[in-house]
Formats: structure tokens, sequence, C-alpha cells
């Protein structure tokens, strides 16, 4: 089993830490913050707990957790390391500095992938003499949940790290998506702004609210959405398959396209949305929401698990 090394220990590098030691490798969790590394253990705990009632997990959490060391030290973390994930600011300056450390102590052959919500990695690793095994794995938050990684490769990243990289998370339970090229906001991103911003000009436009917006996907599209993804649903709907359902469709959906320019989220519109959220969900009951968001989750994934594919 290689040896993980996780850069940063907020809550999307203890993700990444529960990942691979429920896998069973070895795992270093490193952060500068000494409150970090001290309560990082028992959230890795506590989330596995969770996961091992829901039947995600079987090995019993108190064995899982025996796996993970933390430390304040960065070459400490990355001594012996056969793959890195990193996890720290979300600025070029944040990863320029941590990569240059990160270039000079990792061993020959490690793979270092950035968890970066939509930094490119050439934006921060061009001048690296080890360049060639740097690349982008972004997760969808939590990681330790949600499955799905995308993997963007800098331009001069080699193509057998990606390959090796693919079949590391692919072991640990993730499902891995190759992004062929560099690309603003990655794959992930870009269809969920998609989304967004047609549902932000429908409420602008006065058509529905955000409340019957959430409907129309959790309790429609999303509901196919959960275990097909759009190119399968659409091969589904029409009697001839994917090519009927074009010839079908096609012209409503350009239709709609050209009348689809890209607006500003404008302070008015932002305003209007958060009342209507506020007015469901209070503030002080997010963080309720968001553990009950995290077990709906898992419980969904317990049932895709089990339910047959076929």
């Amino acid at each position: 089993m290689e040896k993980i090394a996780i850069i940063g220990a907020g809550l999307i590098g203890c993700a990444w830490a529960s990942v691979f030691a429920r896998a069973g490798h070895t795992v270093t969790l490193y952060d500068v913050d000494k409150d970090a590394v001290a309560t990082a253990r028992g959230t890795i705990l506590a989330a596995l707990a969770g996961q091992h009632e829901l039947g995600l997990i079987g090995e019993a959490p108190e064995s899982v957790i025996e796996r993970v060391r933390v430390t304040q030290s960065l070459e400490e973390a990355m001594r012996g390391a056969d793959f890195v994930q990193e996890n720290v600011r979300e600025t070029v300056a944040a990863k320029r500095e941590v990569y240059a450390l990160l270039d000079k102590l990792a061993g020959p052959d490690t793979l270092i992938a950035s968890s970066t919500s939509g930094i490119p990695a050439s934006s921060f690793t061009e001048d690296l003499a080890g360049r060639r095994r740097y690349f982008v794995g972004h997760p969808i938050n939590p990681p330790s949940v949600v499955p799905l990684v995308e993997l963007v490769p800098a331009p001069w990243t080699d193509p057998d790290v990606i390959e090796r990289a693919s079949a590391i998370y692919a072991r640990a339970g993730q499902v891995p998506i190759i992004v062929k090229r560099e690309i603003q906001g990655f794959i992930v991103n870009r269809l969920q702004g998609a989304l967004l911003a047609e549902a932000f000009r429908l409420v602008e436009d006065g058509y529905v609210s955000g409340a019957d917006i959430d409907k129309a996907v959790k309790d429609g599209l999303g509901l196919r959405w959960s275990f097909m993804g759009p190119m399968e649903t659409i091969d589904l709907n029409a009697p001839g398959g994917l090519r009927d359902y074009c010839g079908r469709y096609g012209p409503l959906y350009l239709d709609i396209a050209k009348q689809a320019t890209p607006r500003q989220w404008d302070d008015a519109l932002i305003g209007k949305l958060e009342q209507e959220r506020l007015a469901e969900l209070p503030a002080d009951q997010r963080a309720a929401r968001q553990a009950w968001r995290d077990l709906r989750l898992m419980q969904l994934v317990a049932h895709k698990r089990g339910a047959p594919s076929e």
C-alpha cells in the first residue's frame, strides 16, 4: 500500500485522510496550525463512526484511525510518501509557496495532487524541477462521502502520473474522471455553473421562486441524476436513443441557449435569494442542516452500493 501524505488538516484534508486510511493506507496528516493538528484525529474518527454505522465501511473506526498520524513537520509528513494530497489555501501565492517546499522534499516518483477547486496546476508548478508529477485532484465536498475526483493535468504532467493516480484513487473507493487538458472551473463546476446561471436567470425574470427551483432539481432532475448522467438520461428518454432525442429536442435547446446571454448576479437578486433561504433556514440552523446533508449523502451512497447497477 502506498504511504499517503495529506497537506492541510482542514475539513477537506481530514476527509481525504479518512478516504485513504479506510482503504488500508498509512496516512500522515500535516498542518502548520497546531489547533488543526490537535483536533484532526477526533474529526476523522467521528466521520468514520458515521460511515461505519451506515455500513459504508466494515472495519472498526478505532482500527482505521490507527493508520492516521498527525504532525506539524512537513519534512516528517513527506518522508517516504508515495502520494501527496495538498489542501492549502485557495490562492496561487499559497500554492507556489508550499509546492516549492514539496518539490524539494518529495521522492523522485512521488505523485502530488492539489485539491484546488479552480486553480490550474500550471499556475503554480511551471518552474519546479519535478513539474511532470503535479496535477489537480479536485474532490467533491466531502470526498469521504462523495466519491468523484477530477484529475486535471498541467501541460507538462506525465501521462503515466495520471494513470497511476487514477488507479490509487480507484483502489481507495473514489471515482476518478480524467480532464484531458486544463480548463477554468474543471468539469463539475462548469456543469453546476451552467445550471446556476439558468436558475438565477429564471428567478430574476420572475418565472419561478428559488424554493421551487430547488424542488425542480431535487424532486425532478436530481432523482435521475443520482444514478444516471445526462447522456444516459437522454439516451433512454427517446425511443431511438440519443440521436432520436437530439433530433426531437435539439432545436428547442438551441433556442433556449440563444436566449441565455451571460449575466452578472447582482446584489438585488442575491439579496432576494438570500432572504428566501433565511426564511426557510435561519443562519443559526445551517450547521445542523449541513450535518443532515452529510447524513443523507451517506444514506444515498449506502443505497447505491446495495442496489444493482445493471
